[in-house]
């Protein structure tokens, strides 16, 4: 996840009514300056963040378009209650003598959002203008995840080149191309990234843009940052707990296993040093223990041949019955 900030400005700002213009195609009833709270926010621009990735100016441009109208809540919870604020314009600013770290013109995605003013929202205003809610992150989807090394669409086909490496004298990251949607913004706690950015969810996506677990692992596995919603965190803590679970009874079936090609062995190869033994099966794995079970177990019916438990009886009634009929 990246993160942008709130934009420091002066709390007697004037609204002006093309402002207004603006906020009222939002709103079921015409609302004048003394109603609404404004804001300006950055929300993401083009540098290289701390996960190794950049939008290009284009996608900055495509991105604005697609905020403007979006809610903004609180830590990315999709609840009515959580609703905060609403952008009503967003363009892309390009900072004057200032390039990012691949010598490009530096330019960042900046929104202008508006809040009513009432009494709920006044605490809320005040930690604005006081800077203690400042970090905002957005979410959204691109199309294309460009290696910066060979040019491959990681989305797709995935290379070899690590974010974050150095290949020569060049630095890895993504390229982020072609936005697809934007869906929300939120104001968050602690903030990820160094100026500005956005939850990317690159993979396929369902309808809502909904990220599906069984994504978010196969991410993880690759060794792709990743950030999660509250409830997808959520849900990742219930999956923990039950591979916890799993893993739990899985090593004491592990240990059993152990034990008792320890005591097959011990039956079966009495002149092997259990100590050796032991050190030999905590390397196995767990096909490697049930092989040498079967083969002790096969090698113990010659030591101690099994029995029914009945069979001697058996035995001894027929014999009886014999020994009935003699003369």
């Amino acid at each position: 996840m990246k993160d942008g900030y709130v934009i420091k400005s002066n709390s007697n700002y004037e609204v002006n009514h093309s402002d207004l213009d603006l906020i009222n195609n939002y709103t079921r009833r015409r609302l004048t300056e003394d109603d609404v709270y404004i804001f300006s926010v950055v929300l993401c621009d083009n540098e290289i963040d701390r996960e190794y990735e950049k939008f290009t100016r284009e996608a900055l441009k495509i991105l604005a378009e697609m905020f403007v109208g979006k809610t903004g809540v609180i830590d990315h919870e999709a609840k009515s209650e959580n609703q905060m604020a609403r952008i009503f314009a967003c363009n892309v600013e390009d900072i004057p003598n200032k390039t990012n770290s691949v010598g490009e013109q530096y330019c960042r995605l900046v929104a202008r959002a508006y809040m009513p003013r009432c009494e709920k929202n006044n605490d809320f205003i005040l930690e604005i203008d006081s800077g203690i809610k400042k970090e905002v992150s957005v979410g959204c989807a691109v199309k294309k995840m460009t290696c910066s090394i060979c040019g491959s669409d990681v989305k797709i086909a995935p290379c070899d080149h690590r974010k974050g490496e150095l290949y020569g004298e060049s630095l890895c990251y993504v390229i982020l191309s072609e936005p697809l949607d934007a869906y929300e913004w939120s104001f968050v706690a602690v903030p990820a990234q160094k100026n500005a950015g956005v939850i990317k969810m690159f993979n396929s996506f369902s309808k809502g843009g909904a990220k599906s677990m069984n994504d978010l692992i196969k991410s993880i596995k690759r060794g792709e940052a990743v950030t999660i919603t509250a409830e997808q965190a959520r849900e990742l803590s219930k999956l923990i707990n039950e591979l916890e679970r799993l893993a739990s009874e899985g090593k004491e079936y592990y240990n059993d296993l152990k034990r008792e090609v320890m005591r097959l062995c011990a039956l079966t190869q009495p002149e092997l040093n259990p100590q050796v033994m032991d050190s030999v099966t905590s390397k196995m794995d767990l096909c490697e223990l049930k092989a040498f079970k079967k083969a002790f177990e096969i090698k113990s019916e010659e030591v101690l041949p099994a029995r029914p438990q009945l069979s001697y009886l058996k035995k001894e009634k027929t014999n009886q019955k014999i020994k009935d009929f003699k003369m």
